[in-house]
């Protein structure tokens, strides 16, 4: 078996694979303040529920925010650990749209899962997640209720800042003058969408087009950035875990490397 661990800002995710590349089982937990910690929570937690222990790994790649500060043999990037993971599962992808708790990153790849071209935001937490978990600890929701409330929505309101900090100043305003929330909700999904839009259109957008990380679990936000980029994506099954699992391929491919370099010196 091998092990990817994505040791995201706001969480930690943990996919094992076996040998073909087949998903085994998959762990989410938050992550804390402590990467070495919520690392090893998130592996305990895959490997109880595919019945396994430590003995059974062969080898772990590291990915994410946190990836030096976590138990394994090797480390890889988050755009080549989200590639391969969208890759694997998607092979007729051609762009991919990861939006996480800290960044968002969109990324042109071709039919052999090479990337050929990406681009990240900027420090600004207004195009990642955080944004949308500022907003609803202002209005009282949760993330879930943020995407339901979001399809009730007649007539979404403009938050026009890009700014997070003045973005709630104005949800804010707006409530104390009797916008509906499932506008003022609607609203701040299209000002999210339109701030990736802006992002991503600068590598274009090719079919296929996934969205991937922990926002692509709010219908809401998907609903929004798909009228944006006029396309209908491809969503995984657990989106959060894609980059876990271009980490437990990456480790496939660099236990065998490390297995031949090894024969190479016996010889």
């Amino acid at each position: 078996m091998y092990i990817g661990i994505d040791a995201g800002a706001s969480a930690t995710k943990t996919v094992v694979i076996n040998k073909e590349g087949e998903i085994v089982s998959y762990s989410i937990v938050p992550s804390g303040i402590n990467f070495k910690v919520s690392s090893e929570k998130a592996l305990g937690k895959a490997l109880k529920i595919s019945d396994l222990s430590l003995k059974d790994i062969l080898y772990t790649v590291s990915t994410g925010y946190g990836r030096a500060l976590v138990n394994a043999e090797a480390t890889s990037s988050e755009i080549m650990c989200v590639t391969r993971g969208v890759h694997k599962l998607f092979p007729s992808v051609r762009t991919i749209i990861d939006v996480g708790g800290q960044d968002s990153k969109a990324i042109r790849i071709d039919e052999n899962g090479r990337v050929l071209n990406f681009v990240m935001n900027d420090k600004c937490a207004a195009g990642t997640g955080r944004f949308l978990e500022v907003m609803s600890n202002i209005l009282g929701k949760s993330i879930n209720e943020l995407g339901i409330l979001h399809f009730k929505s007649s007539k979404p309101t403009k938050i026009s800042s890009t700014c997070t900090v003045f973005a709630e100043s104005e949800v804010i305003s707006h409530i104390s003058k009797g916008s509906e929330i499932e506008d003022v909700i609607a609203g701040l999904h299209e000002a999210i969408a339109e701030r990736i839009y802006n992002m991503s259109s600068r590598i274009g957008f090719e079919k296929d087009v996934a969205f991937t990380g922990g926002v692509a679990k709010n219908q809401g936000f998907v609903d929004a950035l798909s009228k944006k980029v006029g396309l209908t994506p491809t969503l995984p099954e657990e989106p959060q875990t894609i980059c876990a699992l271009g980490a437990a391929l990456a480790a496939i491919k660099k236990h065998g490397e490390s297995a031949s370099h090894s024969n190479l010196r016996s010889n």
